[in-house]
């Protein structure tokens, strides 16, 4: 990590999310498991800072069986009750049944379109957009949003969509002074 780089303020200059913000946050992310972890863990943050989250990451992978969709989709009462016991993510009922509710709708729009990434970067036209493009991409995350829910998707309010933007890359939200704003390349896996 070098320390000399400038970054965007939200970075600072904490150990986790330095590495975080130089590479991930922000590049383009066309994988569908990926998108659907993102999805959760934004939807996870709401009234949180993205640091508690951050942090609970891992263990998140391993409470969501890695974010496969197809397994999410198939809990049952039994794993809603041990989700809800594990110390490693953030305990919420209505947040738990979210991301099984959102496996569902993940894998309905996933079969309708080919794949899920195909779905939401057709919102932006397949090209990020830049922060310049800010007041356009928060009506697009709007527009997202709206039409998402309707597809029965929750826990995904236009600001966490707009999380979501940001964090896959499908807006370049990175400030004009930080060093990943003319720089970030196309990421697929972490």
């Amino acid at each position: 990590m070098n320390d000399t780089l400038k970054r965007c303020g939200w970075a600072g200059t904490n150990e986790s999310l330095i590495p975080y913000h130089d590479n991930q946050w922000g590049v383009p992310v066309f994988d569908d498991r990926l998108l659907f972890e993102m999805i959760t863990l934004e939807g996870a943050q709401a009234g949180l800072s993205w640091l508690t989250i951050l942090k609970k990451r891992a263990a998140y992978r391993s409470a969501f069986n890695n974010f496969e969709p197809h397994i999410i989709s198939q809990y049952d009462e039994s794993k809603r009750d041990e989700l809800m016991a594990d110390n490693g993510i953030v305990r919420n009922r209505l947040k738990i049944n979210a991301v099984i509710q959102n496996a569902k709708a993940f894998l309905v729009v996933e079969k309708e379109c080919g794949s899920f990434s195909d779905y939401v970067w057709d919102f932006v036209e397949n090209k990020p957009l830049r922060y310049a493009q800010r007041e356009h991409a928060i009506k697009i995350s709007e527009l997202m949003s709206k039409t998402m829910k309707k597809r029965g998707f929750t826990f995904f309010g236009s600001t966490i969509c707009f999380a979501f933007m940001q964090a896959t890359g499908m807006i370049n939200d990175h400030e004009p002074r930080c060093f990943l704003y003319k720089n970030i390349i196309v990421f697929q896996t972490i």
